[in-house]
């Protein structure tokens, strides 16, 4: 096309768990001064861990798998309701700005699609369904808002955006204080996705049982269930994968979701200071080939999939005299390809077919020694298309087929094949196992790290907390007062 006439957008972030709030007096009410908030907490931020754990208390059972009936989800930091539940109970403005209805809630996806289709003048507060099925407030079945789930974390559904597919025109582009200014004045949005179901579209995995991995800061494998719903019995997701028009069924997919992916090149980078740049982790792994024995677990922020323990942190363990950064550089790409075993694990016991073969995309597909390394530890072929960018594929794929829009069809006998990058293991099955089998006993010594939980008054853990410390302090403060009484009865 020369000229664009239609937008889409799925954010380069976790589109459906980047968060935001926006409080506006509303231009009616001419008491109230003009003016706007807006708060934006991404998935990562775990200031909602103390929410979780009271919301799940709450529970029957203390069970965090409470909600996912309804939702497919864990009672978990990475979801937006805990996000808002916790501004609601720690900031002023925005509970007041709640009550008195002057709120608008949602993920960053609504947010763009208000704010460019003219925000306090006329703009649409709508959200697709792939992005509200990440809220916790969205029941997977009816594909809206649950009234159930809004009353459980005590969430007004008035300041919910409304549901749209994720293929249809939402409203047309008015950013300038008049509509005869700006050169995208007048362009519909008509597609919206959250990142991980616009890549699944891009990777044009539309049949049922195809599966992709998002490389990013995270690593997101979704694999492509169909038209129902399944609920997994092994730790991960379930989520609305995408719905290419308002007539058009929803189909869903069931999610791994690792936390740390890319980001754990950046701690390399930015806090052990070992690499000046992201590029430069693969030479410094290719230099040694292996990590030695040593193996890392980020779980900087706990960890997601399929364990959702939050309590879990980072540790890297099987360290030598002979251990170098060149051999923590190897051991963190290692841990990509280890989490997304796990995650792939998972979803083969879940469908019962096991996996073929991955597609893959994101920036750090770019590594092909992260890619040898993954196909190694999974003994299947990594496929990478050529243009690894396929977020940003898939939300134009659904711009483009949106009705009154129609410059393209996404019927699968009018796409074409993409030429793709294909890595073989080199590895046996055998040696595959062996480390796998390392990673799981780093993984478990990793657990049970943190707790919000304060054990004395002052927040801080007692020597107590231990019953054989304890005992022992205990019994050596008996002993000392016996032998001082002893020994005055010899004198």
């Amino acid at each position: 096309m020369s000229t664009a006439n239609w937008s889409g957008f799925a954010s380069p972030t976790r589109c459906s768990q980047t968060t935001y709030i926006g409080s506006a007096s509303s231009p009616t009410r001419k008491s109230l001064p003009l003016w706007l908030i807006f708060i934006h907490i991404v998935w990562l931020d775990l200031r909602t861990q103390s929410t979780v754990e009271r919301l799940i208390n709450r529970t029957p059972g203390k069970n965090k798998n409470h909600l996912k009936h309804k939702t497919g989800l864990p009672i978990s930091t990475y979801f937006s309701a805990v996000k808002l539940r916790w501004l609601m109970d720690n900031v002023d403005e925005v509970r007041s700005a709640v009550h008195s209805g002057r709120a608008m809630f949602g993920t960053i996806d609504s947010w763009l699609i208000w704010s460019l289709t003219g925000a306090r003048n006329g703009g649409v507060h709508c959200t697709d369904v792939t992005n509200a099925s990440r809220t916790m407030l969205f029941n997977v079945h009816t594909l809206d808002w649950d009234p159930e789930l809004c009353q459980f974390f005590d969430i007004p559904m008035e300041i919910l955006p409304k549901v749209r597919s994720s293929s249809e025109i939402y409203g047309l582009i008015k950013i300038c204080s008049s509509m005869k200014s700006g050169s995208l004045t007048g362009v519909p949005i008509s597609g919206c996705l959250g990142d991980q179901s616009a890549a699944l579209v891009g990777q044009m995995c539309f049949k049922d049982g195809l599966a992709k991995n998002t490389y990013g800061t995270g690593c997101f494998l979704l694999y492509n269930t169909g038209q129902k719903p399944v609920m997994s019995e092994h730790g991960l997701l379930t989520t609305v994968a995408y719905k290419l028009g308002r007539d058009k069924p929803a189909c869903y997919a069931l999610e791994g979701s690792v936390a740390i992916a890319g980001a754990v090149v950046c701690w390399l980078k930015d806090n052990l200071g070992i690499i000046e740049s992201p590029e430069e982790v693969e030479k410094l792994a290719a230099s040694v080939g292996t990590s030695y024995g040593c193996y890392f677990v980020p779980a900087f922020s706990g960890l997601y999939a399929p364990y959702w323990e939050p309590s879990a942190r980072g540790i890297i363990c099987g360290l030598t005299q002979f251990t170098n950064r060149s051999h923590i550089a190897f051991a963190a790409l290692e841990a990509v390809c280890f989490q997304t075993r796990e995650i792939l694990d998972a979803m083969n016991k879940d469908s019962g077919i096991p996996l073929k073969q991955l597609q893959v995309d994101g920036g750090m597909t770019n590594n092909k020694l992260l890619m040898q390394l993954q196909a190694d530890i999974l003994c299947i072929p990594v496929v990478k298309p050529s243009m690894p960018e396929t977020t940003a594929l898939g939300a134009a794929m659904a711009a483009g087929a949106a009705e009154g829009v129609r410059v393209w069809s996404l019927e699968p006998e009018d796409l074409t094949a993409v030429t793709c990058e294909r890595f073989e293991p080199q590895i046996n099955p055998e040696e595959s196992e062996f480390r796998y089998a390392r990673w799981k006993k780093a993984v478990a010594k990793s657990m049970n790290w943190e707790t919000t939980e304060p054990l004395n008054g002052n927040g801080e853990t007692s020597i107590f907390s231990s019953l054989p410390l304890g005992f022992y302090i205990l019994g050596s403060m008996f002993m000392l007062i016996g032998a001082k009484y002893i020994s005055g009865l010899k004198k």
